[in-house]
C-alpha cells in the first residue's frame, strides 16, 4: 500500500483512493456524481448534502446504490 492512499471497500470490492478523498470525489470517479443514488457509509446512509465534505478513511465500507430508470 502506498502511503498516500487508502484501502476501503466498494460494494463489497476492495479498492484504494487517495487519502483524503470524499465521498463525492468517490461518486465522481465511478461517474455517478449526476445520477440519483444512495450511499452507505460504514452502515449509515448519507445525507447528499454531507458528500462533499465526508472523508473515506482507511477500512471504510461504502455501498453505493444507483437506481436504473426503465419502461
Amino acid at each position: 500500500m502506498h502511503a498516500s492512499t487508502v484501502q476501503i471497500q466498494v460494494n463489497g470490492k476492495a479498492t484504494s483512493v487517495e487519502k483524503d478523498t470524499t465521498v463525492e470525489q468517490l461518486l465522481v470517479h465511478y461517474g455517478l456524481e449526476q445520477r440519483i443514488v444512495v450511499v452507505e457509509h460504514n452502515q449509515i446512509i448519507l445525507d447528499r448534502s454531507s458528500y462533499a465534505h465526508t472523508a473515506i478513511m482507511d477500512g471504510d465500507r461504502i455501498e453505493i446504490v444507483h437506481f436504473v430508470g426503465g419502461g
